[in-house]
Parts: C-alpha cells; structure tokens; sequence
C-alpha cells in the first residue's frame, strides 16, 4: 500500500503534540483526566480500554461547541462531514469520506445512527432535536457485528439521559441573536417502589437571520418542540422494563439558497440578478396554484412542516452469566418541505416534498456478563420499513410546466450477528465477529408525470387525469422493480496492552451497505435510471494506539486503509425535456480510501484544558466505472487514479481555562475547526462514458474555512445548581457556504453558513 497520506498526517499533527509533550513536561500542579465509559461495544467500559476509533462528547462539550442537531457534529468530531442537500433538511453523512449523497428519502446512509439503541434507517430522520443526551458516541470504521445495522462508514450513538433512583429535574434556557430561544427541561425519579420515570422536553424559537433580497422578509425562524417520556420497571431484581416514547413537530423555516453566480430568469423582462455577495441576502416565490395542489399556503416560505412519533420497549433480563436484551420499536415520521432551489423570487425551480415513512425493529441480543477469558455477544435484528414519496417540481417559468415524482418503497432486512474476545493473556486479547443479513427492497409505482402551461394544471397532474396537460409517463407507466441481496461481514482484531495506559490495537473488518434505487424526477424514458443499485462493500484495515500519560495527557491515533467494492457514486445522465442533467446512482468497481486520525486530550491542572483533533483522508478510483452497473457491456470511463471528491483535511480543538472569583468560579472557552476545500456535484455523465470528466467545475468547489465560538460561564466553584454564560458562535464572522450544486443548469446556488451570532444560557437544576 503505497500513499503520501501518512507522511503528510505526520507533518499536519506534529506541531500539535509537540506544543503538547513540551507543556506536559513542564513542573507545575497536574490535574487528572476523567475515565470515558461507554456502551459502543454493548457493555459499560472505558472507551480506553476498546480498540475501535472512537470520539465520545458529553452534553457540555455538545452545548459549548453549539451542537443542536446531528449536522453541527462535523465542527467537534475528526473526519466526519454532514452537509445540507440543496440547504433543505435532509443530511448527507460522510465519515472518513464513506457517504451517500441524496435530496430524496428512500436510500440509507453510510452512516448508521442510533437513538436511545434504536436505528434510525433514514437520514432525513435525523434531523431531530438534540435534548437530554447523556453523551454521543460516534465510531469509524464499518460496524455491524455488534448493532441491528449493517454500516460502511461507522456509527453515530446518542445516549439518551435515563429514569433516576431520586428525584431530580432541570431547566436550560437561552435567549441570542435575531431573538432566537430555546428551552430544554426534564424531571426524573421514582414514581413507586422499583418504578421511575422520566419526563423532558425541547423547544427552539425564532432566530431568523436571512433576508428575501427582493422582498426585505425574514427568513430563518424556527419553530420545534420535542417530548420524550420514560418509564422504567424492575420486575426482579433480575429484569427490567423500559418503554420510551416520544413526539415531535418541526414548523421551521428552512436555510435559503443563494446565487453563486449571475443569472438572468426565464420570466419574460426580468433582469439579471448578480451573485449574492452578502450571507443574508436570498429569494424564493411560490405560484398560488402550486400551493393549493400540494396543500399549503401561497404565503409559505421556504420551511418544513415535519412530525414525528414512536416509541420503542426495552427489556433487560441478568440470567447466570448471561444478559438478554430486546429491543422493540416503532416510528412514523412525516416529511412536508418546501424549498426554493432557485434562490431567486421567480418560478424556475421551486420543490416540494411530501413523505411518508414508517419503521418496524426488533433487535435481541445476548451478552456474556462473565470475567473470564472468554467474552461474548449474538443477536438478530429485524426491520420493516414502509415508505411513500411525492416530489413536487415547479419548472413554469424557465421550462414550461411541471413535474411530480411518486413512488413507494417495501424494504425488509434480516440480520444476524456476534462478536467473541478472548484474553489469551493479560495484555493479549483477540476478537472475531460475524454477521449474514438479508434484504429486499421493493419499489413500487414508479412515475414522473409533466404537465405543461404556465402556469400549469397543477391539479390535473396531481390525479393524473388530464391527458392535454399530461406529456409524459416514465416508461410508459409506473414502474416497480425489486432488490434482493445477501452479505456475510465481520471483523477480526488483535489488542495488546503495554501497560496500564497504554492498548495496542490491529483489526481487519467488512461493511456493507444496503443497495437501492434512484428515484430522481426526469422527463427522459431512459431504462437505466430504473436500475436499482448494487450494496457497496468496504474491507477496512486499521492500526491504533490509545495512550494515558501521567494521567493528564491522553492521545488516541489511528490508520486506515480501505478497500472498496461497488461503491455508491453519484453520476448523472441528461434528461433532453428539461435539457439538464438528472442524477442516478450507480456502483463504482473498485476504490480505495486511505488516511487516519489523532485526538488528544489534556488536562495540566490549574484550570487549564486543551484538546485537539486532526483527521486527514485521500480516495481515488482504481478501475473504469461503467455508466450502467447492471449492463457489463457497456464501454465504461477510465477513472483509474482519479479522486474521490470529498474535504481531505479535518481540524478541530478547544481551549479552556477556569479560575476562581471567591465561592464561584468562572470558565472561560474557545472551540474551533477547520474544513477543507473540495469539489462538489456529480461524478461523470452517462450519456457517453467515453468522454467523461470529473466535475471539478471552479463554481462548485466548496472553499476551505475556519469556525470559532467562545462562551463565559459563572458557576459555584464546588458545583451547584446554576450557571449563567454568555455565549458566541462563529465569532470571526466567518463567510462559508456549507454546500454548493445546481437543480437546473441555468442557476447555481449555494447554502451560506449562519453568521456571527451571541447569547446567553442559564441552567438550574434540582
């Protein structure tokens, strides 16, 4: 395996350990780190002790870093990327550059995520709030011997706070820029003899930063509310019961596009409108007979209009060595999202989402609760996942008429899996895992139907009843295809402890992830957009180390070289009624991603703390990739050596120092990180392989930048029951787009990150 990755990994950490190592070194009081305890493996122990690449964040290190939902995880976590597609709700994962990019909801992600140890399948389920979470856990590399879900990527656990044994409750409350609010609160303690309970609750407000540039109206408020209740039993001493349930809503307004270059509208004498130079400047607009046909208002802004509820029940059984565990859950969520994908106050690209999705799972698991040599788990997991999709598209203006994408998706999966360690001495341990799943996929009606008129009949296209407007059914009709797979995956690893502070780690596994389909909207008749995609497999080898020195300095690092089989790429064809290019997904052969990670943690004493993270990565094709997986025929592109587009370099730490004011104490802290540069949009045409290029278009390169926050906290010095602090997020002010692409060819735009914001935050508990 021959790389620049590692030398130049090498250089991008050393001037960080070695500012460290010296400071270490220096004479003066030393503090002590506290122990992390985990469940990443499906038991509490250190995160130490376990040889996987592993960052764990508590809900201060969330809430200093201003962590609100899954997305701000990339700014506190290395090598890690979740992107806003087209700025709308939907996330796009990527860890260690394993990710899926979609703005439709039917496929999974890379990157499996867990609430409360339920899966959640789709990432467009993600976008939650974050409350009462204990801590997260976020593993890289693939995962599967040990969780209900198969991933390539990794995994990113939230661990939710549980019932307590006294009562206990607490409020936290901010209030900052463009009068945004928000409110988290929870009681908690038992409610009869072995019966707890835990009640909690969310709540996020206005915050309305960007402007409509033709308009001067307000875009940007949110309006969320979140409730989780809990109820815990113990049967026995032996077993225990817990049923978790929860609901949500999500009335937001959605982040507005912005134009990254000129462009001149289709409507008849509108001007050109130059590129946004300013964050806060956007545009959208929406036709009144668009609105009635997909049942909102014709004042709506761009915004979602989400909910969500289920619960899950958990039971917990200690037999003589053994402990089962079964986890039972359900949840339904309901996606409505309007979004301006235009960015301007014409009718050329306005979209419009509503889905429908339900998910069934049941997991049970069996672990060993032993202290021998020999250390295990097995289980089987089971999901069921029903979704139903209508994709609005609004094109009046720049192509005549208008588009509706409906489809419904069955998808059934059957895991089964177990891990084994066994100490052949103190300091040796080995490990092998195991896992065979089997999944069907079913699509089922396919079609896009076009509508032509300006304005269109929004209404007929909607039943599909108007034969005059109606101008093309893809395929002929709805179509329905089906996608059956069976992987065996697994691990094996060797760890060897030096000393007490000191493991050693080697391993060897295999991921997998679920194929699909693209449910793009396009007006072509082409039968390879209905080919479903191949599962990606991905072979990972890692070395590691995880190092305690003098109990204040702690420094975790890892190297991974990967090696991929049919990996799910963007492409893209060109759809001749829109004359623009429609996305499809296919299976690229063979790939390889190589890189690795140092996280260091340092606490001297004095009230002095540091951190630091450096991740960096490289990807490239190592074969031609066909344009169609399903047709080995067709003559492909010659991509060998070519790279995977995604940021390389990934960089990131805090800086935190408390003093003591008397009986109180005051903690100042900075939190910063860095994203690189990379390109952006689709990876090769389709229409002929032959002359393919990679996208690397100047407009679509998303730049490099540096965020930064900073927060003032004043608490008891012993601890206590308050604190107050005063709180900023990206300080610098920095000006970065998140993400940038196109839906038509005509108009590029961007998503701009949120500018300088400030506040302050009181929390009281009891």
């Amino acid at each position: 395996m021959k790389s620049t990755v590692y030398p130049r990994l090498a250089l991008a950490v050393a001037g960080v350990l070695s500012a460290a190592t010296a400071a270490a070194a220096a004479p003066g009081d030393t503090g002590k780190l506290e122990d992390v305890v985990v469940t990443a493996q499906r038991r509490s122990e250190s995160a130490q002790d376990i040889g996987v690449a592993l960052t764990v964040l508590s809900a201060t290190d969330l809430a200093a870093a201003g962590v609100d939902r899954v997305n701000g995880l990339q700014n506190v976590t290395p090598s890690l990327e979740v992107e806003p597609a087209f700025g709308s709700g939907q996330p796009q994962f990527r860890l260690r550059g394993v990710g899926f990019i979609d703005y439709t909801s039917n496929n999974t992600s890379a990157v499996g995520v867990t609430v409360g140890d339920v899966p959640l399948p789709f990432p467009i389920q993600t976008q939650g709030a974050l409350f009462d979470i204990e801590r997260v856990e976020v593993l890289r590399g693939p995962q599967g011997t040990l969780y209900g879900r198969n991933t390539t990527a990794g995994a990113v656990n939230f661990v939710i706070n549980r019932p307590t044994q006294e009562n206990h409750g607490g409020i936290d409350l901010s209030h900052g820029s463009h009068d945004a609010f928000a409110a988290e609160g929870y009681v908690s303690g038992p409610l009869a003899d072995g019966v707890r309970g835990r009640l909690s609750f969310a709540t996020e407000q206005g915050g309305a930063w960007q402007r409509n540039r033709a308009t001067g109206e307000a875009l940007g408020d949110k309006n969320k509310f979140a409730l989780r209740g809990q109820l815990e039993w113990d049967v026995t001493k032996a077993v225990n019961l817990r049923l978790t349930l929860h609901a949500s809503t999500d009335k937001s307004d959605a982040y507005g596009t912005q134009l990254i270059a000129p462009v001149t509208p289709a409507a008849p004498g509108a001007a050109v409108i130059p590129a946004d130079t300013s964050p806060y400047a956007t545009g959208w607009s929406l036709s009144p007979t668009f609105a009635g046909v997909v049942g909102i208002s014709a004042r709506s802004k761009p915004g979602v209009d989400n909910s969500d509820a289920g619960g899950d029940l958990t039971l917990t059984a200690d037999l003589d060595g053994v402990r089962v565990t079964s986890i039972t859950a359900y949840d339904q969520f309901t996606r409505r999202e309007l979004g301006d994908w235009d960015g301007t106050q014409y009718v050329e690209s306005d979209i419009y989402f509503h889905d429908n999705v339900k998910v069934f799972s049941q997991e049970l698991r069996v672990a060993s609760t032993g202290t021998g040599p020999l250390g295990w788990v097995g289980g089987a997991y089971y999901s069921d996942e029903k979704l139903h999709e209508n994709f609005y598209g609004d094109f009046s203006q720049r192509l005549g008429g208008a588009a509706l994408t409906e489809y419904g998706q069955h998808g059934q999966s059957l895991g089964i899996f177990g891990q084994g360690n066994y100490r052949f001495t103190d300091r040796l341990k080995g490990i092998l895992g195991l896992r065979y799943e089997h999944e069907k996929r079913d699509l089922e009606g396919l079609s896009t139907l076009f509508a032509v008129g300006n304005p269109p009949d929004f209404t007929d296209i909607a039943s599909a009843s108007n034969p005059g407007g109606l101008t093309f059914n893809l395929n002929g009709g709805p179509q329905n295809r089906t996608l059956s797979s069976s992987d065996v995956s697994g691990k094996l690893g060797l760890e060897f402890k030096l000393d007490t502070h000191a493991l050693l780690y080697a391993t060897i596994s295999r991921g997998v992830k679920s194929g699909g389909f693209t449910a793009h909207n396009t007006t072509t008749p082409n039968p390879t957009i209905l080919d479903s995609f191949k599962p990606e497999k991905l072979t990972a080898y890692e070395v590691g180390a995880k190092v305690d020195l003098g109990g204040a300095l702690r420094l975790d690092a890892s190297l991974f070289h990967y090696d991929y089989r049919d990996q799910q790429v963007l492409s893209k064809y060109f759809d001749t009624t829109s004359q623009s290019y429609v996305g499809l997904f296919i299976n690229a052969p063979k790939s390889k991603i190589d890189g690795g990670e140092v996280e260091l943690t340092w606490a001297p004493g004095g009230g002095f703390e540091l951190s630091q993270f450096v991740g960096y990565k490289q990807g490239k094709f190592t074969d031609k990739v066909l344009s169609s997986s399903n047709n080995p025929d067709e003559v492909g592109a010659n991509f060998n050596g070519k790279d995977i587009d995604f940021p390389k370099l990934s960089y990131g730490g805090s800086l935190a120092y408390t003093v003591p004011v008397g009986a109180l104490q005051l903690r100042g802290e900075v939190n910063y990180s860095y994203h690189d540069n990379y390109d952006q949009v689709f990876l090769l045409e389709v229409v002929d392989p032959a002359t393919a290029t990679l996208s690397g278009a100047p407009q679509f390169k998303v730049d490099s930048y540096w965020l930064a926050n900073a927060s003032i906290e004043l608490a008891p010095a012993e601890g206590g029951a308050w604190s107050v602090a005063l709180w900023g997020h990206n300080i610098t002010n920095q000006k970065y787009f998140a993400t940038k692409n196109f839906f038509l060819p005509w108009t590029h735009i961007g998503a701009a990150g949120e500018p300088t914001t400030f506040g302050i935050r009181v929390k009281y508990s009891f």
